[in-house]
């Protein structure tokens, strides 16, 4: 059941939704298939990276429009998604098009609302990989100032944590008590690492009114040592790069869309209503994606509190049980909800049903106890038993993004 501000935005959604037609028929990817009056977005195809780098930028410009001479005039923006290959995707934003979604996006949170409307001109300081390409990463060092663009300080110049030199974290801990951000955004792989060193030292940070983890699946490992060591509340925030941020966690744990951004849908859900996530943007008119997948597995949820989503992690990071059952990333992670002593991990699915956990251990490790705790749980989700191992180190894709799960079948 929607609550009644829900009903009212939902409601200003579709209007805006009837009014973005005319545009979209413009657009030349959309032109066959949209140019009808008005058809059900559901009769619409799907997209996805493919559709959008072919012919780029002639299949979202329509003529005159140049990105060129959009540039040029400062009306728009070009940039690259991260991504998770090392595939990156070129994405058209409109001039102050990210920091305006990325408002509404939290404001939805009311306690960061709280926070923002005190401070204004809230800093932050910003923990997460550098952009890869496969072959490089801009590791050169620079100094705060070059890495402070308006209210963000940025930090890292590392594409793994795990390496990181003890130096080079208390100089990032030195940076941020100079800083005196309100809050930190983290790659929550490098924050957890980050946050074990400052545990370790006894670092603090009194200006902190709390902490956003994006770019990547948040774990129950990760959280759990962020709230342990910096005493904030931790949220998730989802979205990317060409869409924008479509969903925010409140203050109960519920990740809440965002209206004034995208209309969501839940693609071919199963039995649990687990689908995926296809998203159409309703704020940069020029590059509109149309049921996008954007390659994430979700679940839609109404209750007493309006609507939220679940995200249940990359559709190709699925697993598969020995007796056909998808296994998602947010499945096999509830598996190490309380389990003290790991940083990260991955579970990886080989050929014949082989299933092995790998961690990176905190400082002490988990107990028998809970190691115990653990493969019963994997074992009983998964149907086999898992090897469980502590590892040193778990390296990034190329895009410097970390996996949870992955199928290695051949």
């Amino acid at each position: 059941m929607l609550a009644t501000s829900e009903i009212i935005q939902a409601a200003a959604q579709s209007r805006r939704m009837t009014e973005l037609w005319a545009r979209w028929r413009k657009v030349p990817l959309y032109r066959e298939t949209a140019g009808r009056p008005h058809p059900a977005l559901r009769d619409l195809p799907i997209i996805t990276k493919r559709e959008m780098r072919a012919g780029f930028p002639g299949n979202f410009l329509p003529e005159p429009l140049s990105l060129e001479d959009l540039v040029s005039r400062q009306m728009v923006e070009l940039e690259y998604t991260s991504g998770t290959s090392a595939e990156r995707l070129p994405v058209i934003m409109p001039m102050g098009w990210w920091n305006e979604q990325e408002a509404r996006a939290l404001r939805l949170n009311p306690f960061i609302a709280r926070v923002l409307a005190a401070h204004p001109g809230a800093r932050r300081a910003t923990l997460t990989p550098p952009a890869c390409n496969g072959l490089t990463c801009p590791a050169v060092w620079a100094s705060p100032a070059e890495r402070t663009i308006g209210t963000t300080l940025y930090l890292n110049l590392a594409r793994i944590p795990f390496t990181l030199d003890p130096a080079d974290q208390q100089r990032m801990a030195d940076e941020i008590l100079a800083w005196q951000p309100q809050f930190l955004d983290l790659d929550p792989v490098h924050g957890a690492w980050f946050a074990q060193f400052c545990e370790q030292k006894g670092i603090r940070f009194p200006s902190l009114q709390f902490i956003l983890c994006s770019y990547e699946f948040v774990s129950h490992t990760h959280r759990r040592i962020l709230q342990r060591v910096f005493g904030v509340p931790v949220f998730n925030l989802y979205g990317s790069t060409e869409t924008g941020h479509l969903l925010m966690e409140n203050e109960a744990g519920l990740m809440k869309p965002s209206y004034d951004t995208a209309y969501l849908e839940v693609e071919a859900p199963d039995a649990s209503g687990i689908g995926a996530l296809l998203v159409t943007t309703l704020s940069n008119d020029y590059m509109p994606l149309l049921r996008y997948r954007i390659g994430d597995l979700a679940q839609r949820h109404e209750g007493a509190y309006g609507t939220d989503y679940l995200v249940h992690g990359r559709s190709r990071d699925a697993l598969t049980a020995p007796d056909g059952r998808r296994i998602t990333t947010w499945q096999i992670d509830q598996c190490l909800s309380g389990i003290e002593g790991i940083i990260h991990y991955q579970v990886r699915q080989t050929d014949g049903d082989q299933f092995d956990l790998r961690f990176i251990p905190a400082t002490a490790g988990p107990d028998a106890a809970a190691q115990a705790t653990l493969a019963a749980r994997l074992q009983k989700l998964l149907g086999v038993p898992v090897k469980i191992t502590a590892v040193p180190l778990l390296l990034p894709e190329a895009s410097g993004k970390f996996r949870l799960t992955h199928r290695t079948l051949t």
